[in-house]
């Protein structure tokens, strides 16, 4: 497993709140063990303390993302920084049973998953990939979405570094929002038009008499 995967983990966290939207999925256990994905070992020994704990983890993962966004590029590395001293990784050469064609072990490194609690494998996982990923691609690769209310977390992975939706569906609905104003303003600059040429024809006709 390459180590950008476990950026992911930094996501997934962060977007199981939508503050904008005052919604927050993030409210059980199930919960906590759902956004481990495959790992069910590691799910397994969530309990329900882990909610708290999770949540303040994600607290933590947003401000890197906003001061990511925000183009506070020391920030960022600042707050990241912080989250792997306090969670720790422990790195592991893997191969699992994955096998090349000549029968040779795919070697590559793994995160392997926290013994002390859910949440301290969790946030060491997630902080880790997420630093892979700002070291790998720069920290201007961690953005919010632009779709108000939206403000989930995505990373941007666009040959040009142009991103700044988290899905499809935010950029279609922020497209449809824009392209509604600039109608509503040519509207708005045509009465106002008419309404000028009215006024000015009136005062013309006005001194004619």
């Amino acid at each position: 497993m390459e180590l950008a995967y476990y950026s992911d983990y930094a996501v997934r966290l962060v977007n199981s709140e939508e503050p904008g939207r005052n919604k927050d999925t993030l409210t059980s256990v199930e919960a906590v063990r759902a956004l481990f994905g495959g790992s069910s070992q590691a799910a397994r020994r969530a309990t329900d303390s882990d909610v708290t704990r999770f949540r303040s983890v994600r607290a933590r993962l947003r401000a890197v993302f906003e001061a990511a966004d925000g183009g506070d590029e020391t920030l960022a590395v600042s707050l990241l920084n912080s989250l792997l001293m306090e969670f720790p990784v422990s790195p592991q050469i893997s191969g699992h049973d994955d096998r090349d064609d000549n029968g040779n072990p795919l070697w590559h490194m793994h995160l392997a998953d926290h013994p002390s609690n859910a949440t301290s494998g969790y946030a060491a996982i997630a902080a880790m990939g997420l630093a892979f990923h700002l070291t790998e691609h720069g920290v201007d690769r961690l953005g919010l979405c632009e779709a108000a209310p939206c403000r989930n977390a995505y990373l941007d992975t666009s040959t040009n570094r142009s991103r700044r939706y988290c899905s499809d569906r935010c950029a279609t609905r922020a497209n449809v929002a824009a392209y509604r104003a600039r109608k509503r303003l040519e509207t708005d600059r045509s009465a106002s038009t008419g309404r000028a040429a009215e006024t000015a024809q009136r005062s013309r006709a006005n001194g004619e008499r």
